[in-house]
């Protein structure tokens, strides 16, 4: 048998210095992963309570995350709308709802988990509302829906159906549009949400602005929506609120199979 020293001699490495180098390898590859995953997905830095965002600040955030589809200066582009006008509320709405930045173009902006902080939104939202006028975030008192009484909430309820209820469903489950696109549920929406989506119309909803709907009417609405949340259906199961879709699959399903069962049964008992 060879000696170490005669190994070093003739050159040759040990057996399980390639396995070495290999494991060696990985570990420095795998770290090296590792650091710059934390890296990329490093939250947001925080700004201290006492320097608060500005509009300067909410451009450098706009033109980092949105302006590859809104322009350098929200002017437009073929892959996004001009947003010169659409005022601080839309932006809030888009962004707090985490429909904006886009995650792929599509029919439309899917609600999905929320990218910035609400500091980060309120500065961008300054930036856009510098460029032109719009409609401004409601005020705590415009959401305040603890004043509408119940001849308020069912003075909400009519204009939901009136306004809003061929597309949202009766209930606020939501429905089906055309060219893959919907209307979504309207349960557990934050009431700022809500009034804003009144407010600036995104995407496939009408702008229901002040002359059209007043803010006293947009609170009514908004305690309407937030009274289905807090009370059942009261006719039992509801089949998911989708109305005679539901209900007529429900009756042909299990009413009429059942009389076909029934008639099976009876038939067979001569037998």
């Amino acid at each position: 048998m060879r000696t170490l020293a005669s190994r070093k001699k003739t050159g040759r490495r040990h057996p399980l210095a390639s396995a070495a180098l290999l494991i060696i390898g990985l570990v420095a590859a795998g770290g090296a992963s590792a650091a710059v995953g934390s890296v990329a997905n490093a939250e947001p830095a925080t700004t201290p309570h006492s320097q608060q965002l500005t509009a300067a600040d909410g451009e450098q955030l706009f033109r980092a995350n949105c302006a590859s589809c809104h322009g350098l200066n929200a002017e437009g582009t073929e892959n996004g709308v001009s947003l010169i006008g659409v005022g601080a509320a839309s932006v809030d709405f888009q962004v707090m709802t985490g429909r904006m930045p886009m995650a792929m173009q599509g029919p439309q902006a899917l609600e999905r988990e929320v990218l910035f902080t609400q500091e980060q939104s309120d500065a961008m939202a300054a930036y856009i509302a510098g460029l032109a006028p719009g409609p401004g975030i409601p005020t705590e008192e415009m959401l305040d829906t603890s004043v509408v009484d119940a001849e308020g909430i069912a003075a909400g309820a009519q204009l939901f159906r009136i306004n809003c209820a061929m597309c949202h469903n009766v209930a606020g489950a939501g429905g089906a549009l055309t060219e893959g696109k919907f209307a979504p549920a309207l349960n557990d929406i934050d009431a700022a949400h809500i009034y804003e989506a009144m407010l600036t119309g995104p995407q496939n909803m009408p702008v229901f602005n002040d002359e059209n709907i007043n803010p006293e009417q947009k609170r009514e609405i908004i305690a309407y929506l937030h009274y289905l949340d807090d009370n059942p259906s009261v006719g039992g199961f509801d089949l998911g609120s989708l109305g005679p879709v539901s209900e007529g699959l429900f009756i042909w399903i299990f009413g009429l199979g059942g009389i076909v069962a029934i008639t099976v049964w009876l038939t067979s008992k001569p037998n």
